[in-house]
């Protein structure tokens, strides 16, 4: 095969994948053997690669390292580890967290997100070259059509953020991009401009609104997994609001948050890792389809046994966390040590790292005051939160948003909720210079969900675009959206060590500016270019 692309015969991994799924997770039967014929004889054959595309999302990629499980390692490695509001409380990391990979074409976690997305674009056009000639009727034809368009548009505008300039460095378009496949093809490609890209999402994503709409297809209430109208609409609104397109921005992220209400505080209180009224799309995550120590759940879920998280639980950068009032719900969301101090200048936890005294191992950076006091914040975390693993150590401001339903790392993983529509939204109206409604709507995000009922909002300028900012950091945090909006934002990266006033680790200290690191902008990937030269 010539690309990275085509390296896995879509029907084929799809037969590997699925042999054991739960009820509500559509079972899928094909062996290792099926090929086109079989795989789109039908449209319930075809649905069944609609739903293996599914399954990539929440795949384990060995070839890559035990940790790249598919969407949630985009989340973590890529939006949470390089952002500025989530903190990865180890040294180790220093080359993914200071974005020094961007610019190696060489380097594991340069080339993972591409061969990714690559594969559901792969999934995608398979089913749109094939699907035609299914037997079946139309109106499955253009359900089926409509989710292989979403994915695709969702794969390029992932692949778009990652491996192109923001769009205002894109010289309005014109500076080289990804790849467009939008074929089963091997054949050596070109890369296509940053503007071609967006036109080629919008061009998919319009077709998938019109033939779900023709279908009239309505997804099961239990299936948060498969793609329906409002994650084309979701889809579109992020493509959009990276394109700074505002008026397709705010258009579209209206649109996708019909019928999704945001989710109550007890919902935003019970993890992360089971669906609500809120959800849009997300990756299934029941115990039948589970991949333990190497999910997403596993590297964050606070009651994990993984390893990845007792030793490390993953934390809130404390310069965002002060500013989150006491009235809000999203402050209970971390381990606050302010009221477990020993005395003025001992809070209780390490000054190299966050861990608290009296956890569990090293308490490098403890004074001898603090270790009198052993076991404070400690104890309080555990007392908040019985169910963090006997084993695990406690961090100051460490995570209590995501859990797992059942260890290590059992979980449904989101991809789109309604918040992040309201965020797109007031973001646009704020650029088009509608200050009144950006206003509006940070008012019922915060206070008229009950998220703070005390929350007002009266700047304006620059003060509300910053206040949109951190709205949505705070809403948004550990769902993988971080350094993906420092990058659209044209914003620096900023890690503070204790020593500065945070508490990153000493290693991370420093800033990144939107300039640096390849303007935030990974490479054409070698295991690319190495096969077509056309990309180079």
């Amino acid at each position: 095969m010539k690309t990275i692309m085509n390296k896995v015969v879509i029907w084929v991994m799809i037969a590997v994948l699925f042999t054991a799924c739960s009820d509500d997770y559509l079972d899928t039967a094909p062996t290792s053997s099926t090929g086109t014929a079989t795989a789109f004889e039908t449209t319930d054959n075809a649905s069944m690669v609609i739903n293996g595309i599914c399954r990539i999302m929440t795949r384990q990629y060995g070839s890559y390292g035990q940790g790249f499980n598919g969407e949630g390692t985009v989340k973590m490695y890529y939006g949470n580890y390089q952002g500025t509001a989530f903190v990865y409380p180890a040294t180790g990391w220093t080359n993914t967290v200071t974005g020094s990979y961007h610019d190696s074409n060489s380097a594991t976690y340069t080339a993972y997100p591409w061969y990714y997305y690559y594969q559901i674009a792969s999934g995608a056009n398979s089913v749109l070259f094939y699907i035609n000639d299914a037997q079946g009727t139309d109106s499955e034809k253009q359900r089926i059509k409509a989710q292989a368009l979403t994915f695709r548009a969702y794969a390029y505008t992932m692949l778009i953020q990652l491996y192109g300039y923001r769009w205002q460095d894109s010289n309005n378009g014109t500076t080289p991009g990804i790849i467009l496949r939008l074929e089963p093809t091997s054949e050596s490609l070109p890369l296509s401009t940053v503007g071609e890209t967006y036109d080629q999402i919008y061009k998919d994503l319009n077709e998938a609104i019109s033939l779900f709409g023709e279908s009239n297809w309505t997804r099961d209430s239990k299936d948060v997994w498969s793609p329906n109208i409002n994650v084309a609409y979701a889809t579109f609104a992020r493509a959009a609001i990276n394109k700074l397109d505002y008026s397709k921005a705010i258009e579209m992220s209206v649109k996708a948050r019909e019928g999704y209400p945001l989710m109550t505080n007890a919902e935003y209180l019970s993890g992360f890792c089971d669906p609500n009224q809120e959800w849009i799309w997300g990756s299934y995550g029941g115990t039948t389809e589970t991949l333990y120590f190497y999910s997403y759940h596993a590297y964050i879920a606070y009651n994990s046994n993984a390893g990845a998280v007792k030793n490390q639980p993953k934390c809130i950068n404390r310069e965002y966390y002060d500013k989150i009032p006491e009235t809000d719900v999203r402050r209970r969301l971390f381990l606050d040590p302010s009221d477990c101090s020993y005395s003025a200048t001992n809070l209780g936890y390490s000054t190299t790292n966050g861990q608290a005294v009296g956890s569990a191992g090293s308490t490098s950076g403890a004074s001898e005051a603090g270790n009198r006091n052993e076991g404070l914040l400690t104890k309080k975390a555990r007392a908040a939160f019985p169910t963090i693993d006997v084993a695990g150590l406690i961090f100051a401001w460490m995570q209590f948003k995501v859990s797992c339903t059942e260890a290590p790392g059992v979980g449904y993983l989101n991809h789109f909720r309604s918040s992040e529509m309201y965020l797109i939204e007031a973001e646009a109206q704020y650029k088009t210079g509608n200050e009144d409604r950006a206003r509006q709507l940070l008012v019922e995000l915060t206070k008229n969900s009950g998220r703070n009922p005390e929350y007002s909002c009266t700047q304006s300028g620059e003060n509300l675009f910053n206040e949109i900012k951190f709205v949505a950091q705070i809403e948004l945090w550990g769902e993988g959206f971080d350094w993906f909006m420092m990058k659209r934002w044209n914003d620096k990266i900023i890690h503070h060590s204790f020593a500065n006033g945070g508490n990153y680790v000493s290693a991370y200290n420093g800033e990144i500016g939107p300039e640096e690191k390849n303007k935030q902008t990974w490479v054409i990937p070698l295991k690319e270019t190495d096969y077509n030269p056309l990309a180079k």
